[in-house]
């Protein structure tokens, strides 16, 4: 989808200090040999802070990076990975509530790691449509120390850190422009991501810890077994070349314009196979080197990345960021952002 007059006015952050692998295997939290596999430094560690006041603290940087007002805001989007609070109570309504008011549409999204992504997409079409012009703000948290996830050991290839980060859409112009978001999703391998677990009742209602290595080993036997169910897979690397294609030339730009990348913060390997590969890209040219050392934030990788390369002075003027992910569903997601100036706080 092409976005013509959308621009990023403000970004923000909230990153907790990281706790190194190192201490984490020296703790007996985490073996060496899966230290190894996802060859991560560390993850941010927020400790008792909620998720919805790490998305508050975030959504109040970008607002004061943007120009400090909520009144043209017209859209919020809450991206989340995991539990927020209370059963029965929507996070998003906590940040209408001590910062931007109740005027404007808010909703929750549960798109997994590709919250942002798909949320530019929705904001994209929100602004599109929207008579009166208003701004959108994209909101994401996640907290994952809690009983049910192991930060450390859950997952194959990735370590989960927490963070909370905002982004402010506007019609008028700022530091960046998106220029394309684009997804697609192949639901007939909506099962690597449950691998045969039970629908009913929700694992969320039983205490039973969460364990994506498990089920990624299980899913590895049943596409043993199942030809059309490992054809999925193949399907999912399909798309995602169309997603690419698509979002780049909607973009109008070639894969030799763009200057970095930012993918889910996985394993080296995953983010070079599955995407720096496809690219022909270094591995230099991705957001890996920072991203190793915060862990895999939830929904909040992209925008937490995109704000340290900006602030390090890795981006500048003219530069264009490609985004990227894989969650779960499974959905395919690019965006295509060009830097139009050098953001007033960095």
């Amino acid at each position: 989808m092409r976005t013509p007059e959308v621009f990023v006015r403000g970004i923000g952050t909230f990153v907790p200090p990281t706790v190194s692998v190192e201490s984490a295997v020296a703790q007996g939290l985490c073996t060496p040999e899966h230290a190894k596999v996802h060859d991560m430094l560390g993850a941010a560690v927020a400790g008792d802070i909620p998720a919805p006041e790490m998305a508050l603290r975030a959504a109040r940087e970008a607002i004061t990076r943007g120009g400090g007002g909520t009144g043209a805001l017209g859209l919020m989007l809450y991206a989340d990975v995991w539990h927020q609070g209370p059963d029965g109570w929507s996070p998003q309504y906590y940040l209408q509530h001590h910062l931007v008011g109740g005027d404007l549409l808010a909703v929750e999204l549960r798109q997994g790691c590709n919250g942002v992504l798909s949320a530019l997409e929705l904001a994209g079409g929100f602004m599109a449509g929207d008579p009166r012009g208003r701004d959108a703000l994209i909101v994401t948290a996640d907290n994952f120390g809690t009983a049910r996830m192991d930060r450390w050991c859950s997952g194959p290839d990735f370590v989960l850190g927490d963070a909370g980060s905002a982004l402010v859409l506007s019609r008028e112009p700022g530091f960046a422009r998106l220029l394309s978001v684009s997804s697609i999703s192949v639901p007939e391998a909506e099962e690597l991501h449950r691998a045969g677990t039970p629908l009913f009742p929700p694992s969320a209602t039983t205490g039973e810890a969460v364990d994506f290595s498990a089920r990624a080993e299980e899913f590895g036997r049943m596409c043993s077994a199942d030809t059309d169910l490992a054809l999925a897979w193949v399907i999912v690397q399909q798309r995602m070349m169309q997603v690419l294609s698509r979002t780049l030339a909607e973009a109008e730009i070639k894969v030799a314009d763009v200057t970095r990348t930012i993918f889910t913060s996985l394993s080296p390997e995953a983010v070079e196979h599955r995407w720096m590969a496809v690219l022909r890209m270094p591995m230099s040219k991705s957001s890996w080197d920072f991203a190793r050392t915060v862990g895999h934030l939830g929904a909040s990788d992209h925008l937490v990345s995109l704000d340290h390369l900006l602030s390090t002075g890795e981006l500048g003027p003219g530069d264009h960021v490609l985004l990227g992910g894989i969650g779960p569903g499974v959905t395919i997601s690019c965006a295509v952002l060009k830097i139009l100036d050098t953001p007033s706080w960095v």
